[in-house]
């Protein structure tokens, strides 16, 4: 068994009272907590429809025939379970940052603790390695399925997962797009290096596949602020030619380009009704954890 030091039960065991809800109807094959788009026979009304031949006259509600001298049926939302699908980037740049504390360690514990507490509650749980494939022996490419010893396969592929070559995220998506055979909670791990119209297009494939999306944006403060005071060696981590600089001479500069990619991702947020997290790498991550558990919660009226 691989080492799953990403995993802390004490951040579990806080967290289990929050249950991770999907954001729209789910499909799914079992019984579950969340909303599907089939009418089923759960205590929550949804509609009435008027009766045809061959349905249930159990379900026929008198009182609407009363009223109306028609018979119509009561529909009620079926819920069912959900599948979770995470997507780990996995280029070079994801394990920037100090040895055990890197951008893709960070990503583990997120990833690691949503897959443990999905399958908790009865759900099914996928994972996908979204990074440059020839520099890596096998992509991982996990289905969502449920059941203790599935788990075990994912948690044990993303601790051995590694930060490696150029990024492929947005083809991955796209990929996802296609291969996902049911909508799904898709989670997004990643530093969104990525030129932000691929990246919008990618979103709105994954949209229009009717996949519920929520995307952890990984930075570090010094990638935002770049406080550096003296000159230094830039290293690509994704295989570019390293860059001796003096930060005064680039800091506007990188700080302005900074800025507008920032203001890009916004935008795809806003078009998008993207699930966005943005995370700086100090930030405890139980509490953003937290943060996404209970911004999911489902408002009772409108449902």
């Amino acid at each position: 068994m691989a080492n799953r030091d990403f995993l802390d039960s004490n951040v579990l065991s806080r967290l289990m009272a929050l249950p991770m809800h999907a954001r729209g109807p789910m499909l799914g094959s079992v019984t579950g907590m969340h909303r599907s788009p089939v009418k089923g026979s759960s205590l929550e009304f949804a509609q009435y429809r008027k009766y045809v031949p061959g349905d249930d006259i159990r379900r026929l509600d008198w009182r609407a025939w009363g009223r109306s001298d028609r018979y119509y049926l009561k529909e009620f939302e079926a819920d069912t379970n959900l599948r979770l699908v995470m997507i780990m980037d996995v280029s070079g740049s994801m394990k920037f940052g100090p040895e055990g504390a890197t951008r893709l360690d960070y990503a583990r514990k997120l990833a690691g603790s949503l897959a443990w507490l999905a399958a908790r509650q009865g759900d099914a749980v996928g994972l996908w390695s979204a990074g440059e494939e020839k520099a890596r022996n096998t992509p991982t490419n996990i289905p969502a399925k449920r059941g203790a010893t599935h788990l075990g396969l994912v948690l044990d592929s993303l601790a051995e997962i590694e930060a490696i070559g150029t990024t492929n995220l947005v083809a991955s998506l796209h990929e996802a797009a296609e291969r996902i055979p049911q909508r799904a909670l898709v989670l997004i791990f990643s530093d969104l290096f990525a030129d932000a119209g691929e990246l919008r297009s990618a979103i709105q494939h994954l949209r229009f596949r009717k996949h519920d999306i929520s995307i952890f944006h990984l930075l570090d403060r010094q990638e935002i602020d770049f406080d550096f005071d003296r000159p230094a060696r830039f290293v690509d981590l994704e295989g570019g030619e390293p860059v001796l600089a003096d930060p005064e001479d680039v800091a506007r500069a990188y700080r302005t380009a900074v800025t507008q990619w920032l203001t890009e991702i916004d935008e795809i947020v806003r078009t998008t009704a993207l699930d966005y997290h943005r995370v700086l790498l100090h930030e405890d991550y139980a509490t953003v954890l937290a943060r996404f558990l209970i911004g999911r919660t489902p408002k009772r009226a409108g449902r």
